[in-house]
């Protein structure tokens, strides 16, 4: 029987997303079918999804190809592969998530007629749902476009099913638990994100967030082995967004989670009545006291978007805008790698377009419990310098223990809010909140009592990342009591530098790069006196045409 494709003509070689099949095997009556993935209007070069060619056999004969119905919407081919495992070995998984469906190869024939027919009797589930398992009409599952990430994913499954199943056990093969390290964290990242990109591999049970030695951290537990050996394949060492925050996968010696807490730092997703904990919790606060760390909130948005435009399109590190989806809003958010949120689940979670054009706006701090007999604008523009280029800051003029910070950008407000929030500066705890200016004013001229407390550095020569792929957008650090110094011209010594630092607290340690004399770092005795000492030395001259240059490091001397 012949099909009609969406041009309107015969065709008996593909089946498109769009095209109506019998509900019993979307395949069986053709020997390639696309996985359901991608938009209808793609085709030719432009349609990447794997395609499957699949060899025609009789209806009713076995196969070792089982056809799966029915699946819940949130299943993943690690699910599927679970389901498969104790019947034998598996070769391929195919998920069509459009169409609720899947495809599971054995390598052996009888491992599927068991599976058939033990499910025949003892209906299956995934995930809480009941699923109809029957054989396909082909008895070979072939893939091709191995790049593809849906092929990706499945191999890892299929890998991680393997390693949990058979062969000598290594570390971790039997873990569920995960601990995950994100590197050159330029934008906030918590649990809502997280979730959302674990999620893809199985089902995250709980989840638990935090700092330890100056980086950001978190523990997923996952609902079963090959979940989390499938999560780890496929995602260590790639991009949660485009060119930043660089996942660094490993297996926990934790086999369960204790979460107390259903809040920003800690989450049990199997029990949604947990308590907050801590009711003065400030949900607004990407990282909290005490080097803990919690929810990234784009003000206005909640947590950052993972939005189906930006996992498309994986061009460069540009953001993705609001403009782009639809209006003329130009709310910024950043652009998700490909390891972000699918496409087509994107769309389902993405913040409706008036949300987004009145979250992500606002790049204006309000920093209070300063020091007002040592704060000045240059203090402020060098200390939050150092997570974005700051161009206006304005000290209060009744209340000059606080100050507006106007930055470049709204993601670097809020790095700067994860970062700099509840530090200790010149031995003042500082608090880094939203503002609800959008712009810091200047005085009018001739205005006598401003005196000096509002500077606009908007052309400042002084800006750390105003050159687009400058490489310090991937060197940003929380306060640390370890220094980065760099510009050094080569008569300088060491105890010229001890000394200059020496001035702003005690120097612990200090090491010139061994093969880049123009870096050293340098240790202070605590991380205030790291914090002071940057403010006072960056830009320190060293000749008439070197500068220091000052930033926190995640090093150890």
């Amino acid at each position: 029987m012949k099909e009609r494709n969406v041009s309107g003509t015969l065709s008996t070689d593909y089946l498109m997303p769009g095209t109506k099949r019998p509900s019993d095997d979307l395949m069986s009556q053709s020997p390639m079918v696309t996985n359901g993935t991608s938009p209808p209007h793609l085709s030719g070069s432009d349609n990447d999804a794997k395609k499957v060619k699949l060899e025609q056999n009789s209806p009713n004969g076995p196969s070792r190809v089982v056809h799966i119905r029915s699946l819940p919407p949130d299943c993943t081919e690690a699910d599927v592969v679970q389901l498969g495992m104790p019947y034998g070995k598996m070769s391929n998984v195919l998920l069509l998530k459009q169409k609720n469906q899947a495809f599971l190869e054995f390598l052996d024939e009888q491992a599927a007629v068991t599976m058939v027919s033990f499910h025949q009797q003892n209906p299956a589930q995934i995930r809480m749902k009941p699923v109809y398992v029957q054989f396909s009409n082909h008895k070979e599952l072939k893939t091709d476009q191995a790049n593809s990430f849906q092929n990706a994913t499945a191999q890892a499954a299929l890998q991680a099913a393997s390693a949990v199943m058979g062969g000598p056990t290594e570390e971790g093969q039997k873990r569920t638990t995960l601990r995950i390290i994100v590197e050159h964290l330029v934008y906030p990242v918590g649990i809502e994100v997280l979730y959302q990109i674990f999620s893809k591999f199985g089902k995250v049970l709980k989840m638990i967030i935090f700092t330890k030695n100056n980086s950001f951290q978190a523990l997923i537990q996952m609902s079963d082995p090959v979940a989390a050996n499938a999560a780890k394949l496929s995602l260590d060492g790639q991009n949660i967004y485009n060119g930043c925050c660089t996942l660094r996968i490993d297996y926990s010696k934790l086999n369960n989670l204790n979460v107390k807490y259903n809040n920003d730092k800690s989450r049990d997703f199997t029990n949604p009545n947990l308590p907050s904990g801590d009711p003065g919790l400030d949900q607004a606060m990407p990282f909290g006291g005490s080097g803990s760390l919690v929810t990234p909130m784009v003000p206005g948005m909640g947590a950052a978007p993972l939005t189906a435009y930006g996992a498309a399109n994986v061009v460069g590190g540009t953001p993705v805008y609001a403009s782009n989806l639809s209006g003329n809003n130009s709310a910024q958010v950043p652009q998700m790698s490909s390891y972000g949120v699918p496409s087509a689940l994107g769309a389902a979670r993405m913040m409706t377009l008036n949300a987004a054009a009145a979250g992500a706006g606002n790049a204006v701090l309000l920093v209070s419990n300063l020091d007002e007999q040592k704060v000045t604008p240059d203090a402020l523009f060098t200390l939050f310098g150092v997570y974005g280029d700051v161009h206006r800051v304005k000290i209060l003029f009744n209340k000059k223990d606080n100050a507006l910070v106007q930055m470049a950008e709204p993601h670097q407000a809020q790095l700067a809010i994860a970062h700099l929030d509840k530090v200790k500066v010149w031995g003042k705890n500082i608090r880094v909140t939203q503002s609800k200016h959008t712009l810091v004013q200047m005085p009018k001229e001739g205005q006598p009592q401003d005196a000096g407390l509002t500077k606009d550095f908007t052309n400042s020569p002084l800006h750390r990342f105003k050159r687009p792929g400058s490489k310090n957008c991937q060197n940003i650090f929380p306060p640390s009591a370890v220094l980065h110094l760099s510009n050094i011209p080569p008569n300088i010594e060491e105890d010229f530098l001890s000394d200059a630092f020496a001035q702003h607290g005690q120097v612990k340690a200090f090491k010139f790069f061994p093969k880049d004399r123009k870096m050293a770092l340098i240790q202070m005795a605590s991380v205030d006196e790291a914090v002071t000492a940057l403010i006072a030395m960056h830009n320190y001259p060293l000749s008439d045409t070197n500068h220091l240059r000052v930033s926190f490091s995640k090093s150890t001397i």
